[in-house]
């Protein structure tokens, strides 16, 4: 197929569709751009969504469906994070998604007294936030 212009004509060929599609897939990892904060908020989503598979399977039922959702909220704005996909949305969208589980542990547990494996996913949250806060207005 040939993609040259014909003469005379001011329009740019057309791209094929697959390379929209392709623009995002080998991108790969842009670890280069990310600072000790971004790595402090990486170590505490991952903390907090290791939690929640332990309390998942031990859990079983629906509370392992709602853990394992959670997880997938936490894996899915690391790996968007880690390539460089929309971070300051994942930021703002992840701040209300790590405090509602902050409310709903809350609401759902006969408090006190904590169990360590809570305390540690807890804090891991509230790192979280306080990092997700910092990125959010630094890029603002």
């Amino acid at each position: 197929m040939d993609r040259r212009r014909p003469r005379g004509s001011r329009h740019k060929p057309a791209e094929p569709v697959f390379h929209v599609f392709m623009a995002h897939t080998d991108a790969g990892a842009d670890v280069e751009s990310l600072t000790p904060l971004h790595w402090v908020g990486i170590v505490a989503a991952t903390v907090t969504g290791i939690a929640h598979v332990v309390l998942g399977v031990q859990s079983g039922g629906t509370f392992m469906v709602l853990f394992l959702f959670a997880t997938l909220g936490f894996g899915a704005g690391v790996a968007a994070v880690v390539v460089g996909y929309r971070r300051r949305l994942v930021y703002a969208l992840g701040i209300p998604f790590t405090a509602g589980q902050i409310v709903l542990w809350w609401a759902l547990n006969d408090l006190p007294p904590i169990p360590t494996s809570h305390a540690i996913d807890k804090v891991a949250q509230v790192v979280l936030i306080a990092v997700l806060a910092v990125l959010l207005y630094r890029e603002s």
